[in-house]
């Protein structure tokens, strides 16, 4: 059970063609009411013979894709799923996973995504908030989920692995549960032999896109229960729209690289919404690995690639020792995480992409800003607000004062892309969205060109004897440093000044700690206040999967060598 290979070309037969003549309103000339499902439904009608995936071997139509979508939503309504039930998808970036999702919403349910790194406790946790009835589960993460009412449909990698791979997935997943063989049960059942029964028939249900959920993810929290940020469908149809109408409607031309991970909101909407909106090709992978991504690069030659920071760095590295050879990649999208501008010029002189810093986040669906594509890009700035986004940056203790060009203060944002809230939070909401203007707790200012900059979080901004210090810039002054590889500071308590700045430091592979040095460096290129008064030296940082710095750990941190946190004018004054 569960291990026959999916044959696409046999899945499907005409009683469900009548059910993929919907046609959007309007096609994608607007976003209004459309439900999620519809982004994928107007790419099979255009384009329905184009491949909308590329993973390993397998090689899915839009037309496919679209069916395969329908009939998983029969399957899920025969399995009991109705309209407004949540169910999970527990997957890397395989095409399942936009199956799954697309019948999701067809089936009038709400997609709770589930990040494949989460523990059993986690997912215990995200599935009770969220009265999760079924899971679409990787068969190797199948033991994360231990509510025992909670169904599984399990998929597996091994069927879309070369045979010779097989016996190592077999040995990697015995290795995780203990057995060679999952069972098929009252609970666990085989994604793709519920996918071949015949039986199931799919009910159209009637949406209302603009109000029902389609989506729901967590985000990071300082509590034990992180918040489930709600996306409606228009939410997820806006960002769609939007990034097609950034491309100047770039439609059934582009060849997409995506291994940003799904379950994400920038993968989930840059890549799998995104893609559709485009009528792109996703060259797929499931996981990030750097040589393997750079041999889809050469092989495959697509022309946009979404990325984080950390992605650009090591395939940098691995250029500098084998010179691609690309000839079709055009934009290099960089989200997640600030963009360090020699990292980007390094990229682009080594694949002649153009290569521009977009921003967003959860709660926005999450894109809300990105650098222009057919301009010489603007290193250090993440762009302009995309159409029918409203932006602006406002003092951050008077949010009815917005702050002049140059001048720093938070940022807000409003558009049709922004969460319906939290799954039930309606508190926090509150908080968080205020006469429609979503608080996004980032710091920023503006150009003299309109362009906008991110400084570093609210939550983040250090202030010693009253001077604002942000870290970003800290941090970048640090890292010109020669012997300096990476940083990141953080306000530590200080009964003089309220707070001090803190450095934490990795070196490069041959470099010695010169703690004078690099006090030198620092008295040279930084304002006294925002000199680090400690420094520790540090093997590496703590990131997310993203990339980006985890703060709150740094400052939990208990220094493990005295020495290196010394700091001889520790009493000095600013």
């Amino acid at each position: 059970m569960g291990h026959r290979r999916p044959d696409h070309s046999g899945l499907f037969d005409s009683r469900f063609e009548r059910h993929i003549n919907y046609r959007p309103p309007c096609g994608l000339d607007s976003f209004e009411g459309i439900p999620a499902y519809g982004v994928l439904q107007h790419a099979a009608e255009q384009l329905p013979g184009r491949d909308a995936i590329v993973y390993g071997e397998t090689h899915w139509s839009y037309r496919d894709l679209n069916q395969a979508a329908i009939r998983c939503a029969a399957v899920l309504q025969r399995l009991g799923i109705r309209a407004g039930d949540r169910v999970g998808i527990q997957l890397p970036n395989i095409p399942e996973f936009v199956i799954a999702a697309n019948a999701i919403w067809r089936a009038g349910g709400v997609a709770i995504a589930i990040s494949p790194l989460m523990v059993a406790d986690e997912v215990d946790k995200l599935l009770k908030q969220t009265d999760c009835r079924l899971v679409v589960c990787l068969d190797m993460l199948s033991d994360t989920v231990t509510d025992p009412d909670v169904r599984l449909l399990l998929v597996s990698i091994r069927e879309h692995l070369p045979s010779l791979h097989q016996i190592g997935y077999l040995w990697m997943r015995r290795k995780r549960t203990g057995v060679w063989t999952l069972p098929a049960d009252d609970r666990s059942r085989w994604f793709w032999d519920e996918m071949s029964m015949s039986e199931a028939e799919y009910h159209r249900v009637e949406i209302d896109p603009l109000r029902d959920p389609a989506y729901i993810l967590p985000t990071g929290g300082t509590t034990g229960v992180p918040k489930a940020v709600t996306l409606s469908h228009t939410n997820m149809v806006a960002n769609a729209w939007q990034q097609y109408v950034w491309t100047r409607r770039s439609f059934g031309r582009e060849k997409m690289l995506a291994v940003l991970p799904f379950f994400h909101s920038y993968g989930m909407s840059a890549t799998v919404m995104g893609g559709a909106a485009t009528g792109s090709t996703l060259i797929m992978h499931h996981r990030f690995n750097t040589k393997q991504v750079i041999g889809l690069l050469h092989d495959h030659q697509p022309t946009v690639f979404h990325a984080v920071p950390a992605m650009l760095v090591a395939m940098n590295e691995r250029f500098r020792l084998y010179p691609p050879n690309l000839r079709g990649l055009r934009w290099v999208i960089s989200g997640g995480a600030t963009l360090d501008a020699q990292v980007a010029e390094e990229f682009s002189r080594h694949t002649g992409a153009l290569v521009v810093e977009g921003y967003g986040l959860s709660e926005a669906s999450p894109v809300t800003h990105v650098g222009h594509l057919f301009r010489s890009p603007a290193y250090g700035t993440i762009g302009y607000p995309l159409p029918r986004t409203q932006s602006r940056i406002v003092d951050s203790e008077n949010h009815d004062r917005c702050v002049e060009p140059g001048e720093v203060g938070e940022l807000l944002v409003r558009g049709p892309q922004v969460m319906l809230g939290y799954w039930n939070d309606p508190a926090t909401t509150a908080t968080a969205i205020r006469d429609g203007w979503l608080h996004t707790g980032d710091l920023a200012c503006q150009d003299e060109a309109g362009r906008y900059q991110i400084v570093g979080r609210k939550k983040d901004l250090i202030i010693t004897s009253g001077f604002n210090v942000y870290p970003s810039e800290v941090e970048t002054a640090i890292c010109e440093h020669p012997s300096i590889r990476d940083a990141a500071v953080v306000g530590v308590p200080d009964p003089a000044r309220g707070e001090i700045v803190k450095a934490f430091v990795v070196l490069e592979p041959s470099a010695g700690w010169n703690e004078s040095d690099v006090r030198a460096h620092c008295d040279r290129v930084l304002a006294k206040y925002k000199r680090p008064r400690l420094f520790e030296v540090c093997e590496d940082l703590p990131r997310n999967f993203l990339g980006k710095v985890i703060r709150r750990e740094l400052r939990s941190h208990e220094p493990m060598n005295q020495a290196s946190a010394s700091n001889p004018d520790s009493m000095e004054t600013v």
